[in-house]
């Protein structure tokens, strides 16, 4: 798993002033936690919004490197943005231990061009973007590719087709869909009429079968 290192410092203001003078020095309120212990920190706007941007849908352990020599290894829990002007507010971080097993949540990536969208028109329907998975830190995929390329019509991919290495255990249900290729709406409707009128007319054929018969 890829790892980044960010230079934090201990803050000791709280609340939404000091949040706000903060910011106005260029400086993000963080916090750091880990089993219901919470510390505030701070980090640099500029190197936590570049971070956030490069990584943005993906997991990335994050070293918080501090001015005292310190380091806490973490991972990106959640973070906020103002509604409106879309700026970096708050950020979530959870401290690991390379030595403990933890739940994530995984961001998955369809890649390639299925068939049956290129061979006969259908239309793609993506289902789970994020499933969850139990590993060590160090074996946390950063995001979790499946092809698409051998899907066909009214077939669907599951979060089983997901391959995962050694160590690293798949928690959603086997059963749930990624994706799902379909008949664009209109070919259905249309292969729905032509069935409809197939068969009402099938009897006049077989009826004038039975008339050819009956003269010959």
């Amino acid at each position: 798993m890829e790892k980044v290192t960010l230079t934090a410092n201990a803050r000791t203001g709280v609340g939404k002033s000091a949040a706000r003078s903060l910011r106005r020095g260029q400086f993000i309120p963080c916090v750091i936690y880990r089993k219901g212990a919470t510390s505030p920190i701070q980090i640099s706007r500029k190197e936590l919004v570049s971070f956030i941007n490069t990584t943005s849908g993906e997991q990335v352990l994050v070293n918080l490197k501090f001015s005292d020599g310190a380091s806490r290894l973490a991972i990106v829990k959640d973070y906020q943005t103002h509604p409106v002007k879309g700026e970096l507010l708050h950020t979530d971080f959870y401290e690991v231990s390379l030595t403990e097993k933890l739940k994530v949540s995984v961001a998955v990536v369809l890649t390639g061009l299925a068939i049956g969208v290129k061979r006969d028109g259908g239309i793609l329907q993506t289902g789970l973007r994020m499933v969850e998975l139990e590993c060590l830190p160090d074996l946390i995929p950063s995001h979790l590719e499946v092809n698409v390329t051998a899907l066909e019509v009214n077939h669907s991919l599951h979060v089983s087709d997901i391959l995962v290495q050694e160590g690293v255990k798949m928690l959603t249900d086997p059963h749930d869909v990624l994706a799902t290729i379909l008949l664009p709406a209109k070919a259905v409707a249309e292969g729905a009429e032509g069935e409809a009128a197939a068969a009402m007319k099938e009897p006049e054929v077989m009826k004038k079968g039975k008339e050819e018969k009956e003269e010959a």
